[in-house]
């Protein structure tokens, strides 16, 4: 029987990539249980940059095709251009789920805040 390479006493490893992909399927989910006929149909994907130069509002973060029925989230400049206050996993959590949630309001096109009204009213 073989144990992990870590041992008992640490745990176990997590990529950037695997924390991103589960912080935004696990949001994915939340919103189409919130929005089930509105977000039937959309595919919700992951890139790890948008193609092309930057435009003049910046690096996108997602891309929305409202006649395709998608959604892309760009992984990297997610990741790296957060500007988080405090670096945790919870900060980097949150920060995932509001641009999932940004990008299905302009898929939808609603106010962002409606999207997911009581996922952090207790804050």
């Amino acid at each position: 029987m073989r144990s992990p390479v870590t041992g008992p006493d640490l745990p176990l490893l997590t990529s950037r990539n695997s924390f991103f992909e589960s912080c935004a399927a696990e949001a994915v989910e939340y919103v189409r249980g919130l929005w089930p006929d509105e977000l039937a149909g959309v595919s919700f994907e992951i890139a790890g940059l948008p193609l092309g130069p930057a435009g003049p509002a910046g690096v996108d973060r997602w891309r929305v095709d409202r006649k395709a029925r998608r959604v892309v989230l760009y992984r990297l400049p997610i990741q790296r251009m957060a500007h988080l206050h405090k670096e945790d996993d919870w900060h980097r959590r949150s920060f995932i789920e509001s641009c999932v949630f940004r990008a299905t309001a302009e898929l939808l096109g609603r106010d962002p805040w409606d999207i997911a009204p009581e996922r952090y009213r207790h804050f």
